[in-house]
């Protein structure tokens, strides 16, 4: 009963978490000047809109997951390179808001409800390691639109033009643990510190 509550409370954290992790995504790109994500029923609060079951249920389960990409047009920005870093930084940096602002409430209900002091753990560790993922240099990650609008445009041509060949090492990393050995201690410092 205990891991069927502990699944249930997971899966409602990557909910809220995914969806308001694309939700920043398209209301920047929004209010820097693309309506794309707009345009696609992306500047909602549904998790409908946002969210890859596939991708829900490796979170859930594997504690990797994504939701659907929100689509951002660059040509539409008035300055291309330093949107694409803005809307890039605020899926990562709302999850990291959320896992702050989650843990100072923890700080004040963790005597009143063990499912209740349950979730709010549970919503931080998953909003940290969204973050910390998501900020990995590797497309399709957030990372590698962050590291891409920060190369010279001659290396940022280059960068996408072989992007998808780096998925590959996405899944490399996954396969052999090596992303596991990444995240996993950059996930459990923040987490201490957050709830420190």
């Amino acid at each position: 009963m205990q891991q069927i509550i502990i699944y249930i409370f997971i899966a409602i954290a990557s909910l809220i978490s995914l969806t308001l992790h694309e939700l920043s995504h398209a209301y920047v790109a929004h209010l820097l000047g693309d309506d794309t994500a707009k345009n696609s029923g992306r500047l909602t609060l549904n998790p409908l809109a946002h969210i890859d079951i596939v991708g829900l249920l490796c979170l859930i389960v594997f504690r990797i997951g994504w939701a659907k990409p929100v689509p951002v047009n660059p040509y539409n920005f008035r300055n291309r390179k330093s949107s694409m870093l803005l809307v890039s930084l605020a899926g990562p940096l709302t999850n990291l808001i959320l896992a702050i602002l989650a843990a100072r409430i923890f700080a004040f209900t963790a005597s009143t409800s063990y499912y209740l002091s349950l979730f709010i753990l549970l919503f931080v560790r998953i909003n940290i390691g969204l973050a910390v993922f998501n900020i990995l240099p590797f497309p399709p990650l957030d990372g590698s639109k962050i590291i891409a609008s920060l190369l010279p445009e001659k290396l940022e041509h280059f960068f996408y033009k072989y992007e998808r060949y780096l998925y590959i090492i996405v899944l490399i990393m996954y396969f052999t643990g090596i992303i596991s050995k990444v995240l996993y201690p950059a996930i459990n410092f923040l987490y201490d510190l957050f709830l420190s």
